[in-house]
């Protein structure tokens, strides 16, 4: 109930207003459940040596707070009854929720571990994640925060000895709270086998103690191979919640790697085994049948039909049975609410090499695989970055001399190196219109060739008119860049690295996004367009992927783009798709929708033109 007061007093009243719902959500919640049975001890804590157990929580419902209800878009509301549905239970169990990027996940997270926090005041919520997006978590449960729950961390106080780790892990495991880890510092505490009694205090705590795991970008630890993975199956808490904006990375089998990690030996499980059996029935590996059930042989013969089967009636076989599998444990989301952002147009820009490049092309194969991408990566957009790239892919460098740029300034021909020119162009003609730019590169070598380039052809700033993220900009700097960037009248371009630029980053100031090499993951790339297609935008978006015609680059697109296609069909196929909806579309420019592409100087460089 709100009590009105007198508009001098609106500030107080809403205070108050929300103090009253705060205090009769929680009051219900904590009714609800000491509802059930009448034990003194909370139900959920089991004494287990110097550790507690939370497993045995009481059957009952949890309620949205009225605050966060008021804020939510109906696939959140979705979202929040699907973590009820797997984790609150007599047999509760882990799930996948895979959300667009931007489409609010972290949001939908926080309400659901304030209101499972209620409910159960000994419950301990661990959260690991990339360390780049701590500080959006951190951002989003300040803004949240219906009370106040204490944060903890290594990373804000500097945390680096197991001792000190372990003081933070007992004030989390005596003090209502949530504790933040990244992927490498879990993994190498649950590994370190040091014998020490503080190093195993540490390991204990983090697989015993927490009774919710939350892994954002939970895509990562998807490769059997890595301590990761291994390390995040040990925790003994069934509730594992995946959250990833880009489930589907590489393979089929990674995804129910993540599957087995939320619902150990998940085409085991009794429900799983029949329609698994099913769709064996319907596959084919290398033309013949298959019946068995081994997860190995599962994901290559799903994956080798959506890939190359052309009889389509069977893909749509596959992937019904796909979904009827998953639908229990992966709640999907494409996001219809970027649909009403002004849109999105996503090109890949096949660009003619010009003579100087093709004169040194054939030398990339004398390269290995990595250092053949590398040097490709800086040939492709100038060959004059060849020698440099050919060094530093050598020492296997992350990072580069400004002045081993600057010396190849004064007597550079940009029309030489035909991304060079394209992007040039493009950014002259983006912010002739008022637009900024942003573009990503996998390597350090192509970024700080265009700064310097622009610095030189320009005159202009790093950190005015020019910002650059990467793998080394500390968190602060990163904060920095993209709130200057999204706010600054001067600012024109933003160079990330495409994987220093993950998810939760929000780039909205930028409508034109330049995607500088080929990555072989499509959701990376995917990622990094949704930097600035996301909530927030004001712009439509055009992207150009740029892939170096007749280049090893036109083998790795076309293994990217279907990669890609096994996504869309797993999760965004409907009874209204055709094969063609699965394709890539080629484009004439003239009819392309982009007044930019239709310019003399852009033209001559394309290739050939092809529109998602």
């Amino acid at each position: 109930m709100c009590f009105y007061f007198s508009p001098l007093n609106n500030l107080l009243t809403k205070g108050v207003c929300f103090a009253v719902i705060s205090l009769i959500w929680l009051l219900a919640s904590r009714r609800r459940m000491n509802g059930y049975g009448g034990n003194s001890k909370d139900a959920d804590e089991i004494d287990c040596g110097t550790v507690k157990l939370s497993e045995d929580f009481i059957v009952a419902d949890i309620a949205i707070h009225p605050r966060h209800a008021q804020a939510m878009k109906p696939h959140q509301v979705e979202g929040f009854n699907f973590l009820v549905k797997n984790l609150i239970g007599d047999k509760p169990g882990g799930c996948i929720l895979a959300h667009a990027p931007g489409s609010g996940k972290t949001f939908l997270l926080i309400s659901f571990i304030q209101s499972f926090m209620a409910r159960y005041p000994s419950a301990r919520p661990l959260v690991v994640l990339p360390k780049g997006i701590l500080v959006i978590w951190k951002k989003e449960i300040q803004r949240w925060q219906v009370q106040d729950i204490p944060v903890y961390d290594f990373y804000s106080v500097k945390a680096e000895k197991r001792v000190e780790q372990l003081q933070i892990l007992k004030s989390w495991e005596d003090k209502m709270g949530i504790l933040f880890l990244g992927y490498k510092q879990f993994s190498t505490i649950v590994t370190d086998d040091g014998g020490s009694k503080v190093t195993a205090a540490c390991r204990d705590r983090l697989l015993k103690v927490p009774n919710l795991l939350i892994l954002d970008e939970g895509h990562t630890p998807r490769n059997k191979e890595t301590d990761v993975l291994e390390s995040l199956s040990r925790v003994e808490t069934p509730r594992k919640v995946v959250l990833s904006g880009t489930l589907f990375q590489n393979h089929v089998e990674e995804v129910f790697n993540i599957l087995n990690l939320v619902r150990p030996k998940f085409l085991r499980m009794e429900s799983s085994r029949p329609i698994a059996r099913r769709i064996m029935s319907q596959v084919e590996i290398f033309g013949r049948s298959s019946k068995g059930l081994a997860d190995g042989a599962f994901t290559e013969a799903v994956e080798g039909t959506l890939l190359n089967d052309e009889n389509f009636k069977r893909k749509v076989h596959v992937i019904r049975g796909l979904r009827e599998l998953t639908r229990d444990v992966l709640h999907y989301y494409k996001g219809a609410i970027l649909d009403e952002l002004p849109g999105l147009v996503d090109f890949s820009v096949f660009l003619k090499l010009t003579p100087k490049q093709k004169d040194i092309v054939h030398k990339l194969e004398m390269h290995d695989r990595f250092k053949r991408s590398a040097v490709g990566s800086a040939l492709y957009i100038h060959p004059c970055l060849s020698g440099l790239s050919e060094v530093n892919a050598e020492n296997r460098a992350h990072t580069l001399r400004d002045d081993s740029v600057d010396s190849l300034m004064d007597s550079i021909n940009v029309r030489d190196g035909v991304k060079a020119n394209f992007f040039m162009n493009i950014l002259s003609l983006a912010n002739s219109a008022g637009e900024k730019v942003l573009a990503f590169s996998q390597y350090i070598l192509p970024m700080t060739f265009f700064e310097r380039l622009l610095v030189k052809k320009k005159g202009w700033h790093v950190g005015r008119e020019i910002f650059m993220i990467s793998g080394d900009t500390s968190q602060e700097d990163r904060e920095a860049a993209v709130d200057r960037f999204n706010s600054s009248a001067d600012a024109k371009v933003l160079f990330g690295s495409i994987r220093a630029c993950g998810e939760g980053i929000s780039i909205v100031g930028a409508s034109r996004v330049v995607i500088l090499d080929v990555h072989l993951n499509p959701s990376v790339t995917r990622q990094a367009i949704g930097r600035a297609f996301r909530p927030g935008q004001q712009k439509k978006v055009f992207v150009y992927r740029l892939v170096a015609a007749d280049s090893d680059e036109v083998k790795v697109h076309e293994t990217a783009f279907k990669k890609e296609v096994i996504q869309k069909l797993w999760f965004e196929w409907s009874e209204q798709c055709t094969t063609e909806n699965f394709k890539l579309g080629q484009v004439d420019i003239d009819d392309s929708g982009d007044e930019l592409l239709d310019t003399r100087a852009i033209r001559q460089d394309i290739k050939a033109l092809y529109r998602r």
